[in-house]
């Protein structure tokens, strides 16, 4: 059987609480006894019973993380980060996938089965920031992505200034013709999706600044799932109306590694002919051939920031809101003509 705290004092030659102010660091301890318990809780192998400590605290050691999709690498990816990054704060982590859908994510800011967890952290697509604003759940919450509600605390990556670095990057090549595979602004139902609009506001700086007019002829959207066939579909229509494209610029990596197949299928040669980015540095774009190029955001500080914020409002914290804009990479790979080794 486990060791209980009652053996641990007993070895110890300490009282029950004394054991209990060890396992919960209390700062008034000699050295001796502390000492003392810590080589007993060793010798016993002791194992605290988390989920009783946290009922004692009115806590479940459970938070939700809500996403729209896990059919996404860049979010699965995030996912895993998070619950590891959880993990270490004796945290268990519920998986919520909303599809983007308004009344979900309203469910989930609003503290669904809030009784049972601790916090929620949400990457929104659909509710509106007045909403958000308007919460009057108490669970604490953190939100990822853009401009989401000054209110809460979020975590969010720049998407104008990553836009910026990936057409920078082209145009570093001498690429003059650069085109998109990216995302609708407006979502199914009319919404605006602030990430695809600043990552187009990025692309149009980066030509601005090299003194380059913006084309609509050279942008593709691909609407609903990002999959293989509606992204040769993109490419199609691109290659159609700009065949003089150069380049490409692709919204997400998943974007880019169809890009590179359908491009590679039509007979054009990459980066030779069309050079490719994209973003997120999925583990796709390290193993498609030819390498993706792409902008890395940087998953483990998103990951870290969130689970961090999150811990402190659960163990109290009242200050302001707090917002953390994550840093990102630029890493080049065959796509834009670098070396496997880069």
């Amino acid at each position: 059987m486990s060791a209980t705290i009652k053996d641990v004092a007993r070895l110890a030659g300490v009282s029950i609480k004394t054991v209990s102010n060890v396992l919960n660091d209390y700062p008034h301890l000699t050295v001796e006894t502390k000492g003392k318990v810590e080589r007993a809780l060793a010798e016993l192998d002791y194992r605290p019973n988390l989920a009783a400590r946290n009922l004692r605290r009115g806590r479940t050691g459970m938070i939700a993380l809500a996403l729209p999709t896990f059919v996404s690498p860049y979010f699965a990816e995030l996912a895993d980060l998070i619950a590891r990054e959880a993990a270490g704060h004796d945290l268990t982590v519920l998986i919520e996938a909303t599809d983007g859908d308004l009344q979900r994510e309203r469910n989930v800011a609003e503290g669904f089965h809030s009784r049972f967890l601790d916090g929620v952290i949400l990457q929104p697509w659909s509710v509106s920031d007045r909403f958000l604003r308007a919460r009057t759940d108490q669970t604490p919450l953190v939100l990822l992505g853009e401009g989401r509600v000054r209110t809460a605390d979020g975590v969010a990556v720049d998407s104008r200034a990553v836009a910026t670095a990936a057409v920078d990057q082209l145009l570093g090549l001498g690429r003059r013709r650069i085109g998109v595979i990216g995302s609708p602004q407006q979502g199914a139902a009319g919404r605006q999706r602030l990430e695809p609009t600043r990552r187009y506001a990025g692309y149009r700086a980066a030509l601005e600044a090299a003194g380059l007019a913006y084309d609509e002829t050279l942008i593709s959207t691909v609407d609903g799932d990002h999959t293989p066939e509606r992204t040769a579909d993109a490419v199609a229509d691109l290659l159609a109306r700009a065949a003089d494209v150069d380049a490409i610029f692709c919204f997400n990596d998943r974007l880019g590694v169809a890009t590179i197949r359908a491009l590679t299928s039509r007979g054009v040669r990459v980066p030779d002919d069309v050079a490719v980015i994209g973003i997120d540095d999925i583990e796709a774009a390290r193993t498609i051939t030819p390498t993706l190029s792409t902008i890395a955001p940087d998953k483990a500080e998103i990951a870290r920031a969130a689970v961090r914020m999150l811990t402190e409002r659960i163990g109290g914290a009242t200050e302001p809101a707090r917002h953390v804009t994550a840093r990102f990479t630029v890493i080049t790979r065959e796509s834009t003509g670098a070396d496997q080794s880069t």
